[in-house]
Parts: C-alpha cells; sequence; structure tokens
C-alpha cells in the first residue's frame, strides 16, 4: 500500500485567487495531449461538436477576460483601487448563453456574469469589455453602466438592465419583460426590440430558493399553463452552494426537471465544446415555442464567493483542491491544446497577454474621476423636468376618443354633476386610456368586476382585455409585470389592492423598480404609476389588513413619488401629472388613495354633499408638490394633513372656531413624497399656532417630516402639537378608531395650545 502523498505547500495557500491562477498555468505546461488538425473556423472544435472553432476562440477569450478580471480584482482590493470581488469565476460557461443570444434580447443578470459580458460585448462594434468592467470595479465616475455608484454588469446599446447584488428580485420583472414583449402585439405597440426577442435572466442554485424566486416560477408556468406566450430564459448557474451553504446533490435537477409548463434543459457550463449544442437548444426552444424555459447550467464555484471569503478557513485544501480542479479554463485550456487552435507557448502568451490589458485597463481607470459629490450621486435618482411634465399633464388633444369613450359630448365627466372620489377616479382612468394607447391596467379583481370598490369599473368593457385584465393573486408578480411592460415601454397602472398587501412585495419597488434610473446612471428607466388602495377608517369592514395606516415603507423609498388625494378634482389632476411624470421623465410613483374616502359625499352633516366635486376638464393638473389651502389668511391655527385627516380638520376647524373663537386654516398636503417643504414653511410661516393631524403610526408616519420642514423653516418656536395614530396594528370593527386620530382628538389637541 502506498503512502498518502503529503499536499504540496502551494496548495494550502491562503490565498486561493493565486493557487487557481498557477494551476491554470501548471495545467497548459504539464499537458502531454497529442493535438489534432487545427479546424477551420466553420468547422467542429471538437469531432460531433455543434461549437465551431471559431464560435470557441471567441468563447474562450470572454472566459479569460473575465477570469482575469477577477484576479485584477483581488490584487487591486487591498490597493483600494478596485471595490468589488464578487467574481465569476468558475461560471464562465454562461459565455454561451450570451454567444448564442442577441444583444437585443434584454438581460437580467446575475453577478457572476463576467463572461457573459464579455462575450456579449462582441455584438456591437467598437466597445470594450476590459476597459467597460475596470471603470465599474474602480467606482469611476466614466463607467458607462452606472456612473460609478455601483459595480454593476450593465449596458444600454446592449440591453443589459443592471442588477446590484442580485439574490432572486430580478426575476419577476424579467417574466414581466418577457410576458411585455408579447403584449404589445395585442395593443398594437411598437417595441424598441425585435418582436421575436426573448428575456434572459441568470442565477445561481441558492437564489432559486428564494420566494421572490418561486413566485416568478409559479407565475411563468401559471402563464404557460393558460397558453399565454412568455418567452423568459431562466438560467440557474449551478455551483452547489450558497457563500458557505452547499445546495444538496442533485436538488436543481430534481426540483425543476419536471415541473409542469417551465420547460427544462440541461447544459454543461464547464465544457465548451459539450454545452454549446444544449444551450443552443435551450435558447432555440424559447425563442421558437415563446414558453417560459428553465436551463440549467452546470458551473462551479473556485476562488470563494468574493475576495473577503477565506475558503481554507472553513474547507479542508482537498475539498478545495476537488473544486479547483473543476474549473472550465483548464477544460478550455485542454480543448485549445488538443483541436490545435494553440500550442502550449502561444496559449500561456495569450493568458499573460489578457492578464496585461486587464491590469493597464485598471490603471487607467484609477486615473479617472470619481464621484465627489452629493449633486452627482443624486443626478440619475429623481430626474424632474417641471415645464414638460406640465405641458404633458396638460395636453389634451385627445377629444374625439374621449367623446367615443364616454359614449358622447353631453356624457364627458366634466359636464356632468359633482361626484365622489372613486368616480373621479375612474373618470381620470379612462381619460389616460383615451389619452395613452400603451397604457395598462392590472392586478386582482380590476377587470370585469372593476374592483373590490368598483373603482375601475367599465374600463375593461372600454378598453378591453388587451389593456385592463386581472393577474394572479401575488403583488410581487404584480409589481414585476409592471417592470416589464415599462421595459419595454409601455405606461403600467398596476394596481395592489390594500396597502397592506404592498409590504408584501415592497422590495420590487424599493430595491428594483425606483433603483433602476439611478443605477443605470438614468440611462434606463421603468415608469409606472402604481395605484393603491389604503389608510384607515373604514366602518363595517376591516381590521389590520384593509385598514392599514403604515405609510413609511413607501416614504422610506428613494426617488419615489407619493401621491394623497382626499377629494375627487384633486384625484384626476394629480393622476395626469403622474403618468406625465412617468411619459417625460420616467418615474416611478404611487397614488395612494383613502379607502374610506372613495364614496364619501358629505362633509359636516347628512346630505349636505360637500365632499362632492366637479370633474376637471382634461386640461388641468396639479403640479408636482402643491397643496390645497382651505381657509387662505387665517392664522390662529394652522392644520396640516392629508388623506383622511383632510375632512376630519375641516370638521374641526369648524368645531375650533366656535369653542375658541380662531380662524382656523387647513392645508391638504396632496404630495406625500417628496414633502414640500418650502411650501410647509411658507404656510407655518404666519401661523399663530400649528397642529399636524397624522393618521400614520406615532413612530412611523407623515408627520415627522412635516414638523422637520417646520423646524428646519425657523418656525420651530411656534406652539406645535401633532395627532397621530398609536403604535399598534388595527383591531376590527369599532375598535379601530381608538387608535386612529378622530375630530375630537384635533379639537382636543387645539384646546391644549389654547391652554398654553
Amino acid at each position: 500500500m502506498s503512502a498518502v502523498q503529503p499536499i504540496p505547500a502551494r496548495h494550502k495557500n491562503v490565498n486561493r485567487a493565486e493557487v487557481c491562477d498557477q494551476n491554470f498555468v501548471e495545467f497548459v505546461q504539464d499537458w502531454s495531449g497529442t493535438p489534432r488538425r487545427a479546424p477551420r473556423a466553420d468547422e467542429p472544435v471538437l469531432p460531433d461538436s455543434l461549437c465551431s472553432a471559431q464560435d470557441f476562440l471567441d468563447l474562450f477569450e470572454s472566459q479569460l477576460v473575465s477570469r482575469h478580471l477577477d484576479l485584477m480584482a483581488r490584487v487591486l482590493r487591498v490597493k483600494n483601487k478596485v471595490f468589488y470581488t464578487i467574481g465569476s469565476s468558475g461560471h464562465e460557461g454562461n459565455a454561451m448563453v450570451a454567444r448564442l443570444t442577441r444583444h437585443t434580447d434584454p438581460a437580467f443578470l446575475h453577478y457572476r456574469s463576467g463572461a457573459f459580458m464579455a462575450e456579449r460585448f462582441r455584438k456591437l462594434p467598437g466597445m470594450d469589455p476590459i476597459m467597460d468592467s475596470a471603470l465599474s470595479f474602480a467606482a469611476s465616475a466614466e463607467d458607462p453602466a452606472s456612473g460609478g455608484r455601483h459595480k454593476v454588469w450593465g449596458s444600454k446599446p446592449l440591453w443589459v438592465l443592471p442588477q446590484t447584488s442580485t439574490i432572486a428580485s430580478h426575476l419577476p420583472k424579467a417574466l414581466g419583460t418577457a410576458v411585455a414583449i408579447e403584449q404589445a402585439r395585442r395593443i398594437g405597440h411598437a417595441l424598441p426590440i425585435p418582436d421575436d426577442s426573448i428575456a434572459i435572466c441568470s442565477f445561481g442554485d441558492a437564489s432559486s430558493n428564494h420566494a421572490t424566486a418561486q413566485t416568478a416560477f409559479n407565475a411563468a408556468a401559471w402563464t404557460a399553463y393558460q397558453k399565454l406566450p412568455a418567452p423568459v430564459l431562466f438560467v440557474c448557474e449551478d455551483n452547489g452552494i450558497g457563500i458557505s451553504v452547499k445546495t444538496p446533490n442533485d436538488w436543481i435537477h430534481a426540483n425543476f426537471s419536471n415541473r409542469r409548463d417551465l420547460d427544462y434543459f440541461y447544459a454543461d457550463g464547464l465544457d465548451l465544446a459539450e454545452g454549446y449544442k444544449q444551450v443552443a437548444r435551450a435558447v432555440h426552444h424559447v425563442r421558437t415555442t415563446r414558453r417560459p424555459t428553465f436551463l440549467h447550467l452546470r458551473t462551479t464555484r473556485i476562488m470563494g464567493h468574493a475576495g473577503t471569503d477565506f475558503e481554507i478557513e472553513w474547507r479542508s485544501v482537498d475539498e478545495l483542491m476537488r473544486v479547483e480542479a473543476t474549473d472550465p479554463l483548464l477544460r478550455s485550456a485542454a480543448i485549445a491544446l488538443e483541436s490545435g487552435l494553440y500550442t502550449k507557448d502561444s496559449l500561456l502568451a495569450k493568458y499573460e497577454d489578457v492578464r496585461k490589458k486587464c491590469f493597464a485597463a485598471a490603471d487607467e481607470a484609477d486615473r479617472k474621476p470619481k464621484i465627489e459629490t452629493l449633486a452627482h450621486v443624486m443626478e440619475p435618482l429623481a430626474p424632474y423636468t417641471p415645464d414638460k411634465v406640465a405641458a404633458e399633464a396638460k395636453r389634451a388633444d385627445f377629444g374625439a376618443k374621449r367623446v367615443e369613450i364616454f359614449g358622447g359630448e353631453d356624457k364627458l365627466p366634466e359636464k356632468l354633476p359633482p361626484r365622489h372620489l372613486a368616480i373621479q377616479i375612474n373618470n381620470a382612468l379612462h381619460d389616460l386610456f383615451c389619452k395613452y394607447p400603451d397604457t395598462l391596467l392590472f392586478g386582482e379583481d380590476v377587470a370585469q368586476k372593476g374592483g373590490v370598490y368598483t373603482v375601475t369599473k367599465g374600463l375593461h368593457k372600454s378598453f378591453k382585455n388587451a389593456r385592463v385584465f386581472n393577474t394572479l393573486l401575488d403583488e410581487t408578480m404584480i409589481l414585476g409585470l409592471a417592470q416589464g411592460y415599462a421595459n419595454m415601454g409601455m405606461l403600467p397602472i398596476p394596481e395592489i389592492q390594500y396597502l397592506a398587501y404592498f409590504h408584501n412585495a415592497c422590495d420590487q419597488i424599493r430595491g428594483e423598480a425606483a433603483s433602476l434610473q439611478f443605477f443605470s446612471n438614468n440611462q434606463y428607466k421603468n415608469p409606472m404609476v402604481v395605484r393603491i388602495a389604503g389608510l384607515g377608517y373604514q366602518r363595517g369592514f376591516g381590521g389590520h389588513f384593509h385598514n392599514d395606516n403604515s405609510i413609511t415603507a413607501l416614504r422610506d423609498i428613494p426617488g419615489l413619488v407619493v401621491g394623497c388625494p382626499s377629494r375627487g378634482d384633486d384625484a384626476a389632476t394629480m393622476l395626469r401629472t403622474l403618468a406625465a411624470l412617468s411619459k417625460v421623465d420616467g418615474r416611478v410613483s404611487v397614488f395612494l388613495e383613502p379607502i374610506a374616502l372613495y364614496m364619501t359625499k358629505d362633509l359636516h352633516e347628512a346630505g349636505d354633499g360637500q365632499w362632492l366635486t366637479s370633474y376637471p376638464p382634461p386640461e388641468q393638473a396639479m403640479p408636482l408638490g402643491e397643496g390645497r389651502i382651505y381657509g387662505e389668511g387665517a392664522d390662529d391655527l394652522v392644520i396640516f394633513t392629508y388623506g383622511n385627516g383632510v375632512p376630519m380638520s375641516l370638521r374641526a376647524a369648524r368645531e375650533i372656531e366656535k369653542k375658541l373663537g380662531w380662524k382656523v386654516r387647513t392645508i391638504d398636503l396632496r404630495w406625500l413624497v417628496p414633502l414640500n417643504e418650502p411650501f410647509i414653511a411658507q404656510q407655518a410661516k404666519s401661523a399663530k399656532r400649528i397642529l399636524v393631524v397624522d393618521e400614520g403610526r406615532h413612530s412611523a408616519g407623515v408627520g415627522e417630516g412635516v414638523i422637520t420642514a417646520i423646524v428646519e423653516g425657523g418656525q420651530g418656536s411656534k406652539p406645535l402639537r401633532r395627532v397621530v395614530g398609536a403604535d399598534t396594528y388595527t383591531p376590527l370593527a369599532g375598535a379601530a378608531f381608538l387608535v386612529l386620530p378622530g375630530d375630537a382628538d384635533i379639537v382636543a389637541a387645539a384646546e391644549a395650545l389654547h391652554s398654553r
């Protein structure tokens, strides 16, 4: 029995990047096979391979570029010249997916996609994957993907929509984009890409278990089950591990190979000669059948999860060596030598030449300008061109279509008697559908039923199923669809049935939709108007999920616009501005509709009709940030509020005037994000006393922002009180009104100010 051979000292090196680098060199130097006659460019690189010699040469170069970018990042990280070290090593086989698809196939990529990007760069002349990547690694302001805001794989001309450290949050919008490609044909919308394009979405095996990934797989199958086209290629890059948690053996195959209506293909991403045909089959299938397709791509992970992951601290040297032996670049080197396309010397020379190019690019990128001001950081976050938005919001050149849809000149809503909030929202939505032929409205129960509160009644009848349709009961997917439609140039108006339901899917707005302009340096936009029915005060129905006053989740999202009307005419003019913001500046916005005010007609007494409003003609629109003032010039007490707080405050104001003799001015903020701080400070300036009426929660509402604006505007010395909801979930029935502010609470707060 032979003695166990000791592990060479080199293989115990804590720096596994150095080990993998040297492994390649030694593999080439020690290769002892017999080379074949070098094939012509169009001949198979090896017998029976679909991969031609030219295919292989290009793919191998892309693999080398990706590998040396990783190696460069590990070296220069310690010199503070590179700021991102999650590498692609072991995943270089994804270059095959790039080669076999088009640069007009929208791609939503896993962070280990260096080789995919290097290969896709070949699709257009004059592009340099090494320099562009180096600029991104260096967080240079000249980075063409994000302008230095994050290391992202992204490119506007190559239709790679940037993702940050994607786990699974990009899968719903990738599916949404695939659905949108097909939806365009049904509504006559001209796509910015070819009609037979597909959407590509890559992710890791560990990420496939995430709830957000599962919702995308389920929705894809749900769509295909109904025979609706959804040409998405889900590429699961299976390296068998997620950071340090191993994926059970054969889990991906067992979990996905037999799913109904999610067509499964396997490809060996470690072998270009073998895997090329398998990837080609999957791509051909999804493009021709238009069905959602799952490509299980075998990969490996070498050099750890990132530069800070010292695997040798928690994995044995034997295990690391076994993993590193599966390095796809070793197999590619063997193909290069066996095929006769390279000699040992020419292959090592190529390897070192790519290394030099990567380090030279990194040195140049390090000398490029960086982001140095806050204004520069925020520049693409929330673009706003007021004049253009106002002009678009007031554009009313669709009169003939309005007459057709509303059923005659005399039936136009502005010629009818005053109506309540729900009807005026409905009228405004009809107008937007007339104005913008690419508008889509979708969600749970919005079509034939017309929504839970009939706010969308009649839209389905007027504009048919191609533009107004029900979705599966999944808020994450509703917002994923919205992003897909927006990516393809449409104007989506998704409905989230209740504010509490939004929290299930918040990251689709926070981490995905609202961040796209920021992380793409305003190159990509996904404009949408998200309608959310919410807030409290419903009578005879409710509890937490239907009386949710948790507004902070919306106010915390950078770049988001949130409007909250309290009356019908404001709702109409606000919706026009939100749609214009989407069309002109690509903004993501939320239209927060107070459920309890939908059907409200009266203000002070039953039958007074004072909360009914006339419909504003289509050439009227509300500027972003503009509040409404009730009681102009009344300075004894100024009340700042919004939503349900507006009619409550107006009723309380009348009582306060009777009891205390004060003249009361009530300010309806209308816009909750961003708050119009100069307007708030200006209204506070002439006030003798201030009340902030906030139906949100004590520790997480809108009032804190209002008070901050007052204080920072120099008005903090005024007597001031806040009337706000309690920090609790909302209970059922009448108990709900114990935790929400009411008319009497406002009067009591005014009396407390009076006693001071």
